[in-house]
C-alpha cells in the first residue's frame, strides 16, 4: 500500500529565519517610501514650475516608487500571516502578486513620458534649466540612498521590483541633470524630451525583463536557476529507488521552491532512509526544502533501474 510523506523539512529554526527576514525587508521598505515620498512632491512642484519633462517625468516616477515600496511593504506583511484553513501555503504569493502590479504600473509610467515626450519634441516649451539641475542633483542623491537600502536588504522579487522602480528614477534624475547642463549652456530645449525618450527605453527592458520572470512563477514554472532533469536524475540514483515519475518543482515565493514527486521503490521498508537521503540531495544540490514525495511499490519492478521520466509513467 502506497505511503505519502509530507516533508516541511526546514525545521523550527527556519520558519523564526524567515519571519525575520520578512520583519527585516519590511522595515527597510518603510524607511524607502518614507525617503521617497518626502521628495517626490518637493520635484513636482520644481518641475511644474521649471517646466521641465524631464524633471517631472522623475517626480512622477518617484510617486509611483512610493506606491510600489507601499505595495511592496505591505505584501511582505502579507507574506507573514500564518498558513489559515483557506491558504494552506500563508500568504507567500502576495510578494509576486506586488511585484506584477508595480511591472505593470511601470509600463504605464513609460506609456507616460512617451507620449508626453513626442508632443514636446514637436512643440519645445522654455525650461528652467538651473533648477532642473539643482533639484534633479537631490533627486538623484536621495534614489541612490533608497537604493543603497533596498540592495542590503533581503533579495525577493518584491524587493527587487521596488529596487528597479528606484533605479530608474535615478536614472530619470541623471537624464534631467544632463538636460538642465545643456538647457543652460546652449539654449537647446528638445533634449530634454529626447532624454526622456531615452530613461523610458532603458526602464522598459528591465520592467519586461522582471515581468517575464513573475508571469513564469504566477504559471508555476520550474526556477529559472533549477534543472528539472537533474532533480530528477539525481532523484532516480538514489539507492532503492527504481523510477521517478510525476516530478513537479516550483516557485511558492522568493527563496522558496517546492517539489513534490513519486518515488517507486522495491520495499517500503526502505523508505525512511530513502527519504532521508532525498532530502539531503535536494537541499545541498538544489537548494530544496519544501517536498512531498510519494513512495510507490511498482506490481513489476523495470528491469533497468534509476529510471527518470517527468511525467506518469502511465500517460
Amino acid at each position: 500500500m502506497a505511503a505519502h510523506k509530507h516533508d516541511h523539512s526546514a525545521a523550527s529554526g527556519h520558519g523564526a529565519d524567515h519571519a525575520h527576514h520578512h520583519t527585516t525587508q519590511n522595515g527597510t521598505l518603510l524607511v524607502a517610501l518614507l525617503l521617497t515620498l518626502s521628495f517626490a512632491t518637493v520635484e513636482a512642484v520644481a518641475g511644474w514650475w521649471s517646466g521641465s519633462l524631464a524633471l517631472l517625468a522623475d517626480a512622477a516616477h518617484m510617486l509611483t516608487d512610493s506606491s510600489a515600496l507601499g505595495l511592496a511593504a505591505a505584501a511582505a506583511w502579507l507574506a507573514r500571516r500564518p498558513p489559515s484553513m483557506l491558504h494552506s501555503y500563508g500568504l507567500v504569493r502576495a510578494e509576486v502578486l506586488a511585484a506584477l502590479l508595480n511591472s505593470l504600473m511601470m509600463l504605464v509610467l513609460i506609456g507616460f513620458i512617451v507620449s508626453e515626450a513626442i508632443e514636446r519634441i514637436g512643440a519645445p516649451r522654455d525650461i528652467a534649466g538651473g533648477t532642473v539641475i539643482s533639484v534633479a542633483v537631490i533627486g538623484l542623491a536621495i534614489n541612490l540612498m533608497v537604493a543603497w537600502i533596498l540592495h542590503r536588504g533581503e533579495q525577493t522579487l518584491n524587493t527587487r521590483a521596488a529596487l528597479l522602480h528606484v533605479l530608474g528614477d535615478a536614472l530619470g534624475s541623471v537624464a534631467a541633470i544632463t538636460a538642465g547642463i545643456v538647457i543652460v549652456t546652449t539654449g537647446w530645449t528638445p533634449i530634454d524630451p529626447l532624454l526622456s525618450l531615452l530613461v523610458a527605453a532603458l526602464i522598459l527592458v528591465s520592467a519586461l525583463r522582471l515581468l517575464r520572470e513573475v508571469i513564469h512563477v504566477l504559471m508555476e514554472g520550474v526556477p529559472l536557476n533549477v534543472r528539472l532533469d537533474a532533480v530528477g536524475h539525481d532523484l532516480a540514483k538514489l539507492d532503492g529507488v527504481l523510477r521517478v515519475h510525476d516530478l513537479h518543482v516550483w516557485t511558492l515565493s522568493s527563496g522558496t521552491i517546492a517539489l513534490s514527486a513519486h518515488l517507486e521503490i522495491s520495499n517500503l521498508a526502505d523508505w525512511p532512509g530513502i527519504l532521508a537521503a532525498a532530502r539531503q540531495a535536494l537541499d545541498t544540490r538544489h537548494g530544496i526544502r519544501h517536498i512531498t514525495l510519494q513512495p510507490e511499490v511498482p506490481t513489476a519492478q523495470p528491469l533497468v533501474r534509476g529510471i527518470f521520466t517527468p511525467h506518469s509513467p502511465n500517460a
